[in-house]
């Protein structure tokens, strides 16, 4: 299918109903006479348009030539398309393979984002991810599955199907980067590029035993990925080691010019170099509201405090710290990630306006189109963040998410004073263990808790920037759970030192049975 030209449809100048309609939507109160007035200025600002067009096609990339297939052998449902993109002759991914989840451009290859609204699309830019982990030496073997525009952590709402969990396969693999961590944890490929707006890095790690590194927002830049919210956009690794999360999170990091995301000066350190240094001493806090929660399986609850001991075990002192407003920081993720979302991501087709840093003209000439043509063909989560985001901005005109956003300076700050008092702050990633997968039929009441229920740790940090990694705490009736580890913003070496010294005290993570059948 050809790439489509943003440029392909000349605006058209309105008629007279057209004008009245939008003097009714701003409430201009213009007169039938005065709106006749504006017809010929209104029609003479299009020239402007049509200039940039014109410009735009001078300068757009071709889209070049890769080749791709439709995966022959996908027993988890984790591949959309494979690949097999070479990099550079050498480098620190030299010999490696990578997928990257389908919200992630890889030029000349279709991305679909999960969703029947960007299906068809073929980028005609590798988002700048890929070109790092390409100019690494790394084979890029192909796209991940992901959830319907991103929008679940579980794995039952993607296109073209749900993704299975390498432990059980009528459990989810959790998501929304459900392929990637499917592929990971099952040992298709070695390491994977997944997104995390709400934990969805951390939740398809944590519910299917890979590591799993949420990185200090905007540490790694974004430019190339299919937004949610500017504001809690992430990328990052998703692999089966520490050192390989440490290896790949060097090569990904570091500012590319292209996304407001990126403070400026923001510089990468030598992640796994940092692995090298002892984590003895380093204070752990652990977060008493991440335990108990309503959601909460008291037995994942208990892996996760028997992994805290290891940590103690290991020369790194451990003891219980409050932060209230982890649990408030929920709340302030639901404004940000419905309201902002829908005006995002859905009304502003996926980038909005108002943002300084590179777009993709082309995904959302195709976005726009197909997000109205097939929009009942959307996820119920998807569905909930319009209905509610929407409603809420045409209420209160954006007021709510202004303040949800005020509040994310209070949450980063609850936060660090907790991380003036210690290094990093540990709590379970995930409540319970995957669940089983569900269809798409059904109830909302079972559909909805399914898709969004196990987010209430990881989300907080979305909002509040600060890095989180995910790493197996150990099994519950045959099924991973995870432990997370927070730091300061951008101290990401110091997360993944005390993440590589619970490794190394556990002697490694347990493989899915399919894994250790191949490799023990």
């Amino acid at each position: 299918m050809p790439v489509p030209d943003p440029t392909d449809r000349p605006v058209p100048a309105p008629d007279a109903e057209r004008l009245a309609a939008l003097n009714e939507h701003y409430a201009f109160g213009l007169s039938e006479s005065e709106i006749d007035e504006f017809a010929g200025p209104v029609a003479a600002t299009f020239a402007a348009s049509e200039r940039v067009a014109e410009l735009y096609r001078a300068t757009a990339p071709e889209t070049p030539d890769r080749a791709w297939a439709e995966p022959t052998e996908n027993p988890l449902g984790g591949w959309y398309v494979t690949t097999s993109v070479p990099g550079a002759a050498d480098g620190p991914l030299a010999g490696r393979t990578v997928a990257l989840k389908d919200n992630i451009s890889l030029a000349g290859v279709p991305m679909t984002n999960g969703s029947a609204t960007v299906e068809g699309f073929v980028p005609r830019r590798d988002a700048t991810v890929a070109t790092r982990v390409l100019d690494a030496g790394a084979t890029i073997t192909g796209k991940a599955v992901c959830e319907d525009l991103c929008f679940s952590g579980a794995s039952f709402t993607s296109r073209p199907a749900p993704v299975r969990n390498p432990w059980d396969t009528g459990r989810v693999s959790g998501g929304s980067s459900s392929g990637a961590g499917a592929l990971v944890a099952s040992g298709a490929v070695d390491m994977a590029v997944g997104g995390d707006q709400g934990g969805s890095i951390r939740i398809p790690s944590a519910f299917c035993g890979a590591v799993g590194h949420k990185p200090t927002h905007g540490l790694v830049p974004y430019t190339g990925a299919f937004p949610i919210e500017a504001t809690i956009d992430h990328l990052g690794p998703i692999t089966r080691t520490v050192s390989d999360a440490a290896l790949l999170l060097g090569v990904l990091a570091g500012v590319d010019g292209l996304d407001a995301r990126q403070p400026t000066g923001t510089e990468p350190v030598d992640y796994l170099a940092a692995l090298d240094g002892s984590a003895r001493g380093l204070r752990v806090g652990v977060v008493a509201e991440g335990f108990g929660r309503p959601e909460s399986d008291p037995a994942v609850d208990d892996a996760v405090r028997a992994a805290i001991g290891v940590l103690q075990d290991a020369g790194l002192p451990a003891e219980q710290v409050s932060i209230p407003w982890h649990l408030d920081g929920l709340a302030v993720w639901n404004v940000i990630a419905t309201e902002g979302a829908a005006v995002q991501m859905l009304d502003g087709n996926a980038y909005g306006m108002n943002y300084q840093g590179l777009y993709d003209p082309e995904l959302i000439t195709h976005y726009a189109r197909q997000r109205v043509e097939r929009g009942a063909e959307l996820s119920k989560t998807v569905k909930l963040v319009g209905l509610s985001g929407r409603h809420t901005f045409e209420h209160a005109g954006g007021a709510y998410y202004a303040m949800a956003r005020n509040l994310a300076y209070e949450l980063r700050a609850a936060y660090d004073q907790a991380l003036s008092s210690y290094d990093v702050l540990v709590m379970p990633t995930l409540p319970y263990t995957a669940p089983e997968l569900v269809g798409l039929d059904a109830p909302l009441e079972t559909y909805l808790p399914t898709a969004l229920g196990m987010i209430g740790n990881c989300a907080p940090f979305d909002v509040s920037g600060h890095p989180a990694c995910t790493v197996p705490a150990g099994l519950v009736s045959g099924l991973p759970t995870g432990l997370m580890i927070a730091g300061r913003r951008f101290d990401d070496a110091t997360v993944l030192r005390v993440a590589h010294a619970f490794e190394q005290a556990v002697g490694g993570f347990p493989a899915p049975p399919v894994l250790a059948a191949t490799t023990g």
